[in-house]
């Protein structure tokens, strides 16, 4: 293969990579200027400053600050998803499934105040933006299907699903909970929560024990 050939074929793939990585860079800059200052305090200046770039830089890469925004939820819902299959790879029963979507959206290293803070700041722009609005469908369908792959071994279909949804609700709260009041549930105390209104709708599916 000639120079030229290989020079064809290799300066794009690194210019392709280099850009991802850039994109990336920014995409998690906006996050923490999310954490920090909420989506109404958050501009393309801040976000360029904590990258260590220019405005011009971040414009290069995404259109607006709605572009940009949009792709830094992308980009926190894709390490919640990566947490939680994680989880997912190690279970092998249905509750160490179901367990492994509990833990997962509960990361001690996500579940803390400031990410709540820019979680709550982009949920707050859902009904005005649609974009932002399929970002959210995706991620609880997403928490439906992870949950509904464990429920389903262990509920009939009809109660799985409602069971899902109770949930999907109650992971939702709970991390309004830390956001609008930092230190008010732990960890631990968050994943109880979940943990006891599962086995409190699973045990109307258990089978009464005999002479109980």
């Amino acid at each position: 293969m000639s120079t030229w050939i290989r020079h064809a074929w290799i300066e794009p793939v690194k210019l392709k990579r280099l850009g991802d990585i850039r994109r990336k860079e920014l995409r998690q800059a906006a996050f923490a200027v999310l954490e920090r200052e909420g989506i109404a305090g958050a501009t393309l200046e801040k976000v360029a400053a904590h990258a260590g770039a220019s405005k011009g830089i971040v414009l290069h890469y995404f259109r607006n600050k709605q572009e940009l925004f949009e792709h830094a939820m992308r980009e926190a819902n894709a390490v919640l998803r990566d947490a939680v299959v994680a989880r997912l790879r190690q279970a092998r029963t249905p509750m160490e499934r179901l367990d492994a979507v509990i833990d997962g959206n509960f990361e001690e290293h996500l579940f803390r105040p400031p990410l709540c803070h820019a979680w709550l700041s982009l949920c707050a722009e859902v009904p005005r933006d649609e974009k932002l609005a399929r970002i959210q469908k995706v991620l609880h369908a997403r928490m439906r299907s992870n949950l509904l792959s464990g429920l389903r071994g262990l509920a009939p279909p009809a109660d799985a699903d409602d069971i899902a949804l109770g949930v999907t609700a109650l992971i939702d709260g709970l991390w309004l909970r830390l956001g609008l009041q930092p230190g008010g549930i732990s960890r631990e105390q968050a994943i109880l929560q979940v943990r006891n209104l599962v086995a409190a709708r699973l045990a109307m599916h258990r089978p009464a024990t005999v002479g109980a």
